[in-house]
């Protein structure tokens, strides 16, 4: 009887074990960024409605994301001095530093490889959008027909968006943005569940030799 109970609590057990490994939905596309006192923050809006003022850095990265939480930053720490040194101000006009990350490898579509990624400082009229400032610096740009932008600098060649599927092994963030904790270390779930087993051996054991 008991060993029918452990063999019944091994079952979910094993396929809970199993479960971090299952694929999750993911999309290929460029995340917008903007520099909030050292930090990338999350746009809330697209760089066609964007208007960026003088002196603001923003970013854009190619990866693999789930969502807006899960969405890969721009890397790289240069600010809007160091981007913009060479492009002085000049009066009926902004200037604005873009970060331009065009991801790893492993975010690439097949038969792709991502150029260097780069910062570029455009100078735009006062009221220009963040996507001008980079139609400005990093032509050609490729927008689908949702207006959603598709390509930098001509990066990705095809494809925008698209869903691709990603297993909990090869799903992973910026060292920068790394959990604590392991990904392949053992959940606290499947750990009780490991102590749950151990204890009712014992009590199987027990048993044993109570009865001899």
């Amino acid at each position: 009887m008991i060993r029918r109970a452990l063999l019944l609590l091994l079952v979910p057990l094993l396929l809970c074990a199993g479960t971090g490994r299952a694929e999750a939905a993911g999309y290929r596309y460029w995340s917008f960024w903007e520099r909030d006192g050292g930090q990338w923050v999350y746009a809330t809006q697209g760089p066609s409605l964007a208007r960026p003022s003088d002196g603001d850095v923003q970013g854009f990265r190619f990866a693999v994301s789930e969502d807006s939480a899960d969405a890969a930053r721009p890397r790289g720490k240069a600010g809007f001095a160091t981007i913009c040194a060479k492009t002085p101000a000049r009066e009926g006009s902004k200037r604005v530093a873009l970060v331009l990350d065009f991801g790893t490898p492993s975010d690439a579509p097949g038969g792709e490889t991502p150029p260097a990624a780069r910062t570029a400082c455009a100078r735009v009229s006062p009221d220009a959008t963040t996507a001008d400032a980079l139609a400005a610096v990093a032509g050609p740009l490729r927008y689908d027909t949702n207006a959603l932008l598709c390509a930098i600098s001509g990066y990705p060649e095809k494809g925008c968006g698209e869903q691709v599927a990603q297993s909990g092994e090869e799903k992973r963030k910026p060292a920068a943005e790394q959990d604590t904790a392991s990904d392949e270390g053992p959940s606290l779930g499947l750990v009780a569940g490991i102590g749950v087993v151990a204890i009712l051996g014992g009590a199987a054991i027990w048993q044993v030799r109570r009865r001899g």
